[in-house]
């Protein structure tokens, strides 16, 4: 690999955690300080406009209230207000679906926060690109596929619909060129191993795309295998892989989230410290500490709403850190009272060491690209 294509990797760290950038904050929670969220991974609405085979967000129903403007424009004032630095729209809905989705990252753009989002792409069409893109750090379209047939089964959408994807991205690339804006447009795979036909399809279709990256990552499953994931066999994968891999340029990196696909969906940690450092939050406005915990029968672990209460108010309150708390307490066993490597998990790994005495809180040195979303 060059040199040039090793500065890119380490820039974008697709396979780790940016938390070594925000030491300052990491010394305050060891101090017992109630800190603020450096990223807050939200959705608009719980809707979505695909059926993906993989998805999560189907086991995490809960009740459901309408994020609007008046509601997100408070939320992003309180985010500013109390030292949120990054919101990524992805969480359990498809964001640009919502009304308010171009108020939400504009406003928050404004407002000084890193903002992002991860989509299926589908609305996003080139004249909503020219609106959207400048407001972005990065923009990360979710395809699982690199074939049409098989974008349409794993996606459990029309074949035609990923020549609209395909065109999307197209747009998109041309828009960022065009304008030379900084926002980094990528793509992920989110890999079972019945999908090992896409991921050389997949990795091509990048490259000749010219988007900067794609990033293949694991499957999560719920504590109770609901999707069925079999973890075992993405051993059969790894030639494939690092094909894939191997399609990188000084200008496109193709990365593979091995630290996790090697887990094997397990964790080498009991205690959950990422949350406070790394909230999620339903497109129903359900404050929790993770996607993992949003379903009804997680409600003992359910904080506020964000459409009922100013986040703010619900971030100062009790009620939050004596979650917080319980999660980083003996009490919890994230081994055995959690799904397969969370949102959280590579926070968690890098705290838990630190908690141990294991790893140095150190600031990390050099720049790298979005910081603000670790």
């Amino acid at each position: 690999m060059s040199a040039a294509i090793d500065d890119h990797v380490d820039r974008l760290i697709l396979d780790g955690t940016k938390i070594g950038w925000h030491t300052e904050r990491v010394r305050d929670w060891l101090d017992g300080k109630r800190i603020a969220p450096i990223t807050i991974d939200m959705a608009l609405t719980r809707s979505c406009n695909y059926g993906c085979h993989y998805c999560y967000a189907m086991l995490q129903e809960n009740d459901r209230s309408t994020i609007n403007k008046d509601v997100i424009t408070a939320f992003i004032d309180d985010c500013a207000e109390i030292g949120v630095k990054g919101i990524s729209l992805v969480s359990d809905g498809e964001s640009t679906i919502s009304p308010v989705f171009m108020h939400t990252c504009k406003y928050g753009h404004e407002k000084g926060l890193s903002m992002a989002c991860g989509t299926n792409g589908f609305v996003l069409t080139k004249s909503k690109s020219e609106q959207l893109l400048q407001h972005l750090t990065y923009l990360r379209i979710n395809i699982s596929a690199g074939e049409k047939s098989r974008y349409a089964e794993i996606m459990g959408v029309k074949e035609e619909w990923f020549d609209r994807i395909v065109q999307n991205i197209k747009d998109m690339v041309a828009v960022k060129r065009r304008d030379k804006l900084t926002c980094t447009i990528g793509l992920q795979m989110v890999l079972m191993p019945e999908y090992a036909d896409q991921i050389l399809p997949l990795a091509r279709l990048g490259r000749d795309l010219g988007v900067d990256y794609l990033v293949i990552k694991h499957c999560s499953d719920n504590e109770d295998g609901d999707l069925g994931v079999n973890y075992s066999g993405y051993s059969s994968l790894y030639g494939l892989l690092r094909e894939a891999e191997a399609m990188s340029t000084e200008t496109y990196q193709c990365t593979v989230k091995w630290s996790k696909i090697e887990a094997t969906g397990t964790r080498s940690y009991q205690r959950c410290y990422g949350a406070p450092f790394l909230l999620q939050i339903s497109g129903s406005g359900l404050v929790a500490p993770c996607g993992m915990l949003f379903n009804e029968k997680y409600k003992k672990f359910h904080i506020g709403n964000i459409c009922e209460e100013r986040f703010k108010d619900i971030w100062a309150s009790d009620r939050y850190w004596e979650v917080m708390n319980y999660l980083a307490s003996p009490e919890f066993n994230a081994q055995k009272m959690c799904g397969s490597l969370c949102l959280q998990h590579k926070v968690n790994e890098a705290l838990d060491k630190v908690v141990k005495g294991e790893g140095e809180l150190v600031p990390a040195d050099g720049s790298v690209q979005h910081v603000n979303f670790i």
